[in-house]
């Protein structure tokens, strides 16, 4: 019988098979995880990282980016991560679009650290990992996680050995965060929350993205008694009647409250319900806007797969119900129809918190006030980032493997030589052309100390008699002699030069205006 994996997608392990130790050379290449666990490569793993596509991977279900497309689209991040602060107070809308497209797979961890507001908490609390890291913890909850590591994505590279790097790393943040909140302690929908973290960045990183999505998206999820997730629930089936009126009747008819089959959903962000390709895009919307994108998910599934006639007379009753909620088809999960579809839910935050206050009040009226204070929801990287506003050092990468000489791209180097040329042009000055024509009766401006010197002339010219002190500079006529400064001599007598005449200050000065 074939196991299941994520609770109800089947598994082949027909080819999956145990290695005895005598079979292993000591130089032999085995040294990964999967490998020392006793896997071998009978079974490929997927891109994600899935041995044998255990996570319903396959090429119908993803939609693969082209590398140019996927270049251009890391340096447009690369720009945004640098810039962080700046984006998201102005130009917020775009970061939105960036994220509905796909985060780049090479800067996802950091993309998420950054939009849950994690780099900022980390770096407001150095070394605060360090210290819950170097503590023993609280031996109940110790036990409890322990027992837990080996569930989370067990078909996973990373987390596929007992007592491999993946799983002592789960062990590390989950620990680390019951310290940091005794009050919450853990819960096993924790779990899953930072192995999807750890697979893209480290134990650090993946701890301070657990705390935000506990304290700021999910509030209240994790803590004793599970009442924010049943508040959840009222309001998802109270925007279902909005969306899908057909799916809601036949819900309300069969009496299925909506814990039933949303908890694994909305506690583990569709981590363990729909295709890796899928989960990853969810993710960055989820990030990026906030708890709407995962009612909206939510309602797309339960839209789709009860939304019709057809499909309700395949299920008559509650089992029936419950079984086709339990299964959802691989066609609705696909990464393209999947993010379309949430794109057109017209589901908004304000939605989603009018709903929350009317569920309140009515939670409040039958069952009294919650037993667990959360603190308020973040719908969001733009308000958690608003609400706690970092500072600008705090945001700086550091990054921890440095090169030389790194070459850019095409794209920065087309924009790193237009900046050069437009440097160059300004910082070339018009060069001084002096004037040919000489101004007469015009005020000049106070000449220089000394005079400059007048031009040096490729041909020596005739000595002319000056009648002033100052001299005038030469001037051909058409046959090469010197003509006489004004008409016929006798008919005008010579004006007075000025040293005007003598300057070599152009035509364009702000002191003179005048233009011959």
């Amino acid at each position: 019988m074939a196991n299941t994996e994520n609770g109800n997608r089947p598994v082949d392990t027909r080819s999956i098979r145990t290695v005895s130790s005598s079979h292993i050379d000591e130089e032999s290449s085995l040294g990964s995880d999967s490998e020392l666990n006793g896997f071998t490569n009978d079974k490929q793993t997927d891109k994600y990282g899935f041995i044998g596509g255990a996570q319903q991977y396959t090429g119908a279900s993803a939609q693969d980016v082209p590398i140019a497309v996927l270049r251009q689209r890391e340096v447009k991040w690369l720009d945004m991560l640098n810039h962080w602060d700046k984006w998201m107070i102005k130009r917020f809308n775009k970061v939105r679009l960036r994220c509905q497209k796909g985060i780049p797979p090479s800067l996802r961890g950091r993309a998420w650290l950054y939009l849950s507001g994690g780099k900022g908490k980390k770096e407001q609390n150095q070394g605060k990992f360090q210290e819950l890291d170097s503590q023993p913890g609280d031996p109940k909850w110790s036990d409890v996680i322990e027992k837990d590591l080996h569930r989370q994505f067990p078909f996973h590279e990373m987390f596929v050995a007992r007592g491999g790097h993946g799983q002592k790393d789960l062990f590390r943040v989950l620990k680390a965060y019951t310290l940091y909140r005794p009050e919450e302690g853990y819960c096993q929908a924790q779990a899953p929350i930072a192995a999807v973290l750890l697979m893209h960045m480290p134990a650090e990183d993946a701890f301070w993205g657990l705390v935000q999505i506990c304290e700021k998206y999910l509030p209240g999820y994790y803590s004793p008694g599970l009442e924010a997730i049943q508040l959840d629930g009222e309001i998802l089936f109270a925007l279902l009647r909005r969306v899908s009126p057909l799916a809601f009747r036949h819900l309300e008819k069969h009496k299925i409250d909506p814990i039933l089959y949303m908890t694994e959903w909305f506690m583990c962000a569709f981590s363990r319900t729909l295709p890796w390709a899928s989960v990853l895009r969810v993710w960055d919307m989820f990030l990026c806007d906030g708890v709407k994108i995962i009612f909206r998910v939510g309602l797309v599934l339960l839209k789709c797969m009860l939304g019709s006639r057809e499909k309700l007379k395949a299920c008559q009753g509650q089992y029936e119900t419950m079984e086709l909620l339990r299964a959802v088809e691989l066609r609705y999960m696909q990464e393209g129809f999947l993010i379309r579809e949430i794109l057109e839910v017209p589901i908004t935050a304000r939605d989603v918190e009018r709903e929350h206050h009317t569920q309140l009040k009515r939670w409040r009226k039958n069952r009294g006030e919650l037993n667990f204070k959360s603190p308020p929801r973040m719908h969001g990287a733009r308000l958690i980032m608003m609400a706690d506003p970092p500072r600008r050092q705090d945001l700086q990468q550091h990054p921890t493997i440095l090169l030389e000489e790194a070459e850019l791209s095409p794209l920065l180097k087309g924009k790193d030589e237009k900046s050069k040329k437009k440097t160059l042009k300004k910082s070339q000055l018009p060069e001084e052309i002096p004037n040919p024509y000489p101004l007469l009766n015009a005020t000049p401006p106070p000449p220089s100390f000394p005079p400059a010197p007048p031009p040096v002339l490729s041909k020596a010219p005739e000595t002319v008699p000056q009648t002033e002190a100052v001299p005038l500079p030469p001037r051909h006529g058409p046959s090469g002699d010197l003509p006489p400064r004004h008409g016929p001599s006798g008919d005008v007598p010579p004006p007075k030069e000025t040293p005007l005449q003598q300057s070599t200050h152009s035509l364009s000065s702000t002191d003179q205006d005048t233009y011959l």
